[in-house]
C-alpha cells in the first residue's frame, strides 16, 4: 500500500516536499515512480528511483524536482522546486519489482499506485 502525504497549495516560485509511504514488503526492492496528472492532460511520469539509488527526471522537472529514498523509513521523497501554474496536478507515487540492476522508467508500467496527493500553485 502506497501513501502520499505533502501536497497543498502554493504560491508561484515555492517549494513542497511530497512523500510517499510504502508499507508491506521489502522497500529496498522497489522501484518507486512519481507521476502527475492536471485537468484535462495526460498522465505524465516525472521521476523514478530504482531499487539501487539510481534516478530519472523528466525534461519538464529536471533541475527543479529532486528525488530521494530512505529505506529505512519505507519512504520516497519528491521535493520540488520553483513551482509555477503549470505545475498544478494530482501527484501520484506508484511502485514496482523490476529485474535486480535495472533503471527505473518514468514511462513503464507500475503495480501499485498510491491514492494522490494534489499540488496547486496559484497565487
Amino acid at each position: 500500500r502506497l501513501v502520499e502525504s505533502g501536497g497543498g497549495l502554493v504560491q508561484p516560485g515555492g517549494s513542497l516536499r511530497l512523500s510517499c509511504a510504502l508499507s508491506g514488503g521489502n522497500f529496498r526492492y522497489y522501484a518507486i515512480a512519481w507521476f502527475r496528472q492536471a485537468p484535462g492532460k495526460e498522465r505524465e511520469g516525472i521521476s523514478c528511483s530504482s531499487a539501487d539509488g539510481r534516478v530519472v527526471y523528466s525534461d519538464s522537472v529536471k533541475g527543479r524536482f529532486t528525488i530521494s529514498r530512505d529505506n529505512d523509513k519505507s519512504t520516497v521523497f519528491l521535493q520540488v522546486n520553483s513551482l509555477s501554474p503549470e505545475d498544478t496536478a494530482m501527484y501520484y507515487c506508484a511502485a514496482s519489482i523490476p529485474p535486480a540492476f535495472t533503471l527505473c522508467n518514468i514511462d513503464g508500467e507500475y503495480d501499485w499506485w498510491g491514492q494522490g496527493a494534489q499540488v496547486t500553485v496559484s497565487s
